[in-house]
């Protein structure tokens, strides 16, 4: 079933890519909106951010930075650039929620239409702070723009494979739900919010159906489940991009992969099937869809579950059991490779020429002691800043 919804999301991806060269775009007058910007220790990268949000606000528009328990001078770089900020120190409170609740509480007082959240290592693209706030200001749901994290120049670590894995989570698949008129799931940052839908979220609370946002590592998916089933499903915006880097040290690319992967894999083994009972009884099918789309695990996990799966029944059917389970998992076998097959198509040429296809093996099975270490509980499951040097 997971390969399953893998493969229709790509197909319906393929369909509208295949319609190209449409630039869907939304027009009109934009509310008055403000950038918040959670940032630790960030001052080393922050002023690009900030310049890329400034060229893009008007009259009346607000920029604000949360130096969020730092030990460097982000605050002095941020005021620098005209942004207001304010300094959070509080550390039996860790985590990015803390911070954009903090950013809410202080813009409460003079509240915009919109609020848009951008991280602070991120390079925002030309129009992408409009298309967020026009889509959300006319549909009055969440808008989620596309975040595409790329290699840093000189990095220590081949992040080819890792990149096209974040094209198809944070773009492809994104995609063919909005083809499907389906919600998706906020990534973290270049996403918009009514202040109004932001405020009553409760960022540390996270709402009736999650648990503690604030220092959560998954406070994104959770946030996107929160306020799908209370009835403001987050909306793809394709036409914004945001673009950050992975981090360049071996260390860093390990931390950061970690935590993204071991996230996503708690909530759905924790979450999941109570989520779809909740959308079933609530006649919420966003929400039911939106936790189909979550269930599916990183790439590299769903195939090495499929492989283990086929080489189970293979033997088994010869041994005399019946047939049925071979069938089914040589089914979501082939859904799997004609779904990545598909997306290479689409959005992996440029990254993966054929003759690396060989990396699309052995990355999955270079990750099997991450996820022996997720099963039995020795993976960090705490927040902590990836670390981005250049060094290993």
């Amino acid at each position: 079933m997971l390969a399953t919804i893998l493969f229709l999301e790509i197909i319906a991806a393929l369909l509208q890519s295949r319609r190209r060269p449409i630039m869907h775009t939304c027009r009109g007058t934009r509310p008055r909106l403000a950038v918040l910007v959670p940032a630790h220790n960030e001052s080393s990268g922050l002023l690009p951010t900030l310049t890329d949000i400034q060229s893009q606000l008007l009259i009346g528009d607000r920029l604000l930075v949360v130096a969020d328990n730092c030990t460097d001078d982000t605050a002095n770089v941020a005021r620098g650039t005209g942004a207001e900020v304010i300094e959070r120190n509080d550390t039996t409170r860790i985590g990015k929620g803390y911070a954009l609740d903090e950013g809410l509480q202080y813009l409460s007082c003079d509240p915009p239409e919109i609020v848009i959240i951008i991280d602070a290592d991120c390079r925002v693209q030309d129009g992408a702070v409009e298309q967020l706030a026009l889509t959300c200001a006319t549909t009055g749901r969440p808008a989620q723009g596309v975040n595409e994290v790329i290699s840093p120049t000189k990095s220590f670590v081949n992040h080819q494979v890792a990149q096209f894995a974040g094209r198809v989570k944070r773009w492809l698949r994104p995609l063919g739900l909005s083809v499907l008129k389906l919600p998706c799931q906020l990534s973290g940052t270049g996403m918009a919010f009514p202040f109004a839908v932001a405020c009553s979220a409760g960022l540390r609370s996270g709402g009736s159906i999650t648990e503690d946002l604030g220092g959560s590592i998954t406070e994104d998916l959770k946030l996107g489940l929160a306020l799908s089933s209370a009835g403001y499903s987050p909306i793809f915006c394709r036409s914004a991009h945001v673009i950050s880097e992975f981090p360049a040290s071996v260390k860093g690319t390990r931390t950061q992969r970690e935590r993204w992967e071991q996230g996503h894999i708690n909530i759905i083994l924790k979450d999941t099937v109570r989520l779809i009972l909740l959308a079933i009884i609530r006649r919420n099918w966003q929400l039911f869809a939106l936790t189909l789309d979550l269930a599916v695990p990183p790439l590299s996990l769903l195939g090495i579950l499929i492989a283990a799966m086929c080489a189970i029944t293979l033997p088994a059917m010869f041994l005399g059991f019946s047939s049925a389970p071979l069938v089914i998992s040589t089914a979501a076998f082939l859904e799997f490779i004609i779904a990545i097959l598909l997306a290479w198509m689409i959005c992996g040429r440029d990254l993966l020429p054929p003759s690396s296809i060989f990396s699309l093996i052995t990355y999955p099975v270079e990750k099997i002691g991450l996820y022996t270490q997720i099963l039995f509980g020795e993976a960090n499951a705490q927040w902590e800043r990836a670390d981005r040097k250049k060094t290993e």
